[in-house]
């Protein structure tokens, strides 16, 4: 029998780093995500194929069963890939548990490279795959908050909070009156979030519970924001206060000092995209420093 899944990108708006510890985020998921396709076939054997949103052959790996058989091949994407399947499995037995071989294509919508979720859209699609709960199968595997998870099966924006158990997720309704205002603006460059969340752990984590409550009221604040001059104040004092808390210089500061408008990184800082506010002649202001993926919101953001 032939299966189908398919997952949604993300993009967290509100409350990165913070949202590891429990603040109200407000995530958005994206129209592009990533398409899983399965078959049985004739092999004692799985033979994964992933595609780029270009139609070209990304990964081609064989893994032979038992999975505990693959002693690696010095691939570090074929063995989170099979680090995947294998905690799959401990989590439900009944997973792959026969010599039953499948074909499996996964082929990405978005550029692997623009941080939307390359790995939680697959974690998704396999947990549903192999009936387990993704976020158990994510803290075996990759680790984060889970908002990614949460953005991969949604159709909506959501309020996502991780908590010690299952995390609370609520989808709301968020479609700003100013959206032709805002772009997503790619850095050129990926960030590692497995780097980018040791940094943050490695600072100081006294002051969590009051940061918390700062930042579950800017995605509170921001949610019900009505007036673009309202919702800049709101990003650039998210900015700063989560400047002071890495310790590290907004983007802006870093990258578009001389920028009339607000600007705000989006997840992990330093790379993948911005959001930044602005008119559509304004964004050759970017295109002019040579950042020339530009995404409209409404081109970007699932729902609109």
């Amino acid at each position: 029998m032939k299966h189908h899944y398919y997952s949604h990108g993300k993009l967290l708006l509100t409350s990165e780093y913070l949202v590891l510890d429990g603040a109200q985020a407000l995530a958005l998921p994206t129209k592009k995500g990533q398409h899983l396709d399965i078959k049985p076939i004739n092999q004692e054997a799985i033979i994964w194929r992933s595609y780029l949103s270009t139609g070209e052959l990304w990964l081609d790996y064989k893994f032979s069963f038992p999975l505990d058989s693959n002693d690696g091949r010095g691939d570090a994407i074929y063995e989170r890939l099979l680090s995947i399947l294998q905690a799959a499995q401990k989590l439900n037995s009944s997973f792959l548990n026969t010599r039953q071989g499948y074909g499996i294509e996964s082929t990405l919508e978005f550029q692997k490279d623009w941080g939307l979720g390359s790995s939680s859209t697959l974690l998704a699609n396999i947990a549903r795959w192999a009936s387990v709960d993704p976020y158990k199968l994510l803290d075996m595997t990759f680790g984060g908050s889970g908002y990614d998870i949460a953005c991969a099966t949604t159709e909506s924006a959501l309020i996502y909070q991780k908590t010690s158990t299952t995390p609370i997720v609520t989808p709301v309704t968020y479609s700003p009156h100013f959206k032709d205002e805002l772009y997503f603006v790619y850095l050129n460059k990926k960030q590692n979030s497995r780097e980018s969340i040791k940094h943050y752990r490695s600072l100081d984590q006294e002051s969590l519970t009051e940061e918390k409550a700062r930042f579950s009221k800017f995605t509170q604040d921001l949610l019900s924001c009505k007036s673009i001059v309202a919702f800049e104040k709101l990003l650039s004092e998210h900015e700063d206060n989560l400047s002071r808390i890495l310790k590290t210089p907004t983007i802006k500061t870093q990258l578009f000092a001389d920028y009339p408008r607000a600007i705000k990184s989006l997840g992990g800082w330093g790379g993948d995209f911005v959001l930044a506010v602005g008119t559509a002649s304004q964004m050759d202001y970017f295109r002019n420093k040579g950042y020339d993926t530009i995404v409209p919101y409404k081109e970007m953001i699932l729902g609109e």
